[in-house]
């Protein structure tokens, strides 16, 4: 699977699998970095929020070191919503991430959530109002944020930029702003229990591609045990994460599995060729089908903002 590549609207090959970094254990994240790298990983995500990009910078110098090429690797990390109100502000968060990382440049860069949080509030990634609440400035449009993206492309330092966590709403109102550049790609939740059938299939006819996080569900993988993923996995006498992984091979999407485990990093390469019979049990298990199973999505920080996500109306 490591070897595998989809072609992005900008004509870049991405990946079908990636290293992912949220929550990554402190003081492991680097090792994890840096193992992958040189045990068939070709793209490291990461994110100006995760409070890590130093450590990931420091696998990936460790892997440079080792003989792994830059050029061979595609790097991805994120815009923060305290960067997003201005172009001097995105400018800056990517200058703060290509600093942590030790890059001239990112292979892509992603608006992180579709709001802006107060630059000059109480903390630099998660301000918040006297009431706990987050300090959000409902005032500025995520379009806004799109086209001061835009501007990174001329710099050198981005080769291709996209979105995250958007909804069809979300998508549409960017279309609706007339953007210059399309999205490269929208990295959402995706899995079995939150296909996100319609923003995929937007993003299909519009020439965006996804990339999936959380595809086992959440830390601790509770989709390892759901009937369909246990059914199929000894079908094909494989693991429940080999099915999970491989259900977005499936779908033609780009999947991020996190993990500093040595052991865990290799064996999420692996995959196997879905058939007929077993995307239709995950799909029927999605769509309720063969149980009486609810829509769950496991990431949904405390902005209080409506994302238009259908599962959360």
């Amino acid at each position: 699977m490591a070897d595998k590549t989809y072609k992005l609207n900008t004509g870049q090959e991405i990946p079908t699998i990636g290293l992912g970094t949220w929550q990554g254990e402190a003081g492991k994240v680097k090792t994890a970095v840096s193992f992958a790298l040189q045990n068939g990983y070709k793209l490291i995500d990461g994110a100006y929020c995760y409070a890590n990009e130093e450590e990931v910078g420091e696998g990936l110098l460790e892997a440079f070191n080792n003989g792994v090429k830059r050029e061979d690797v595609f790097v991805v990390t994120k815009l923060w919503c305290t960067y997003q109100t201005s172009d001097e502000r995105v400018k800056l968060g990517l200058e703060k991430s290509l600093k942590a990382l030790g890059l001239d440049y990112v292979d892509l860069f992603l608006v992180h959530w579709p709001v802006a949080m107060n630059s000059e509030g109480n903390h630099d990634r998660f301000p918040t109002l006297p009431d706990g609440s987050r300090d959000i400035i409902h005032s500025h449009s995520h379009t806004n944020t799109w086209k001061s993206m835009e501007k990174l492309l001329d710099t050198g330092k981005v080769k291709a930029i996209g979105v995250c966590n958007y909804s069809k709403r979300y998508l549409e109102e960017l279309f609706a702003s007339n953007p210059k550049v399309i999205p490269a790609v929208n990295q959402i939740e995706n899995h079995p229990s939150l296909p996100q059938d319609e923003i995929v299939e937007l993003c299909k006819e519009k020439g965006i591609h996804i990339m999936a996080y959380s595809p086992f569900g959440s830390t601790g993988g509770p989709l390892f045990t759901a009937e369909p993923v246990v059914k199929i996995a000894q079908k094909h006498n494989v693991s429940p994460n080999t099915v999970l992984l491989s259900y977005h091979q499936a779908r033609g999407s780009t999947v991020l599995a996190k993990s500093t485990s040595p052991d865990r990093i290799k064996a999420n390469l692996q995959t196997v060729d879905l058939d007929t019979e077993d995307i239709k049990l995950l799909t029927d298990y999605s769509t309720g089908l063969v149980a009486k199973q609810e829509l769950k999505r496991y990431v949904y920080p405390a902005f209080n903002v409506d994302f238009g996500f259908p599962d959360k109306a």
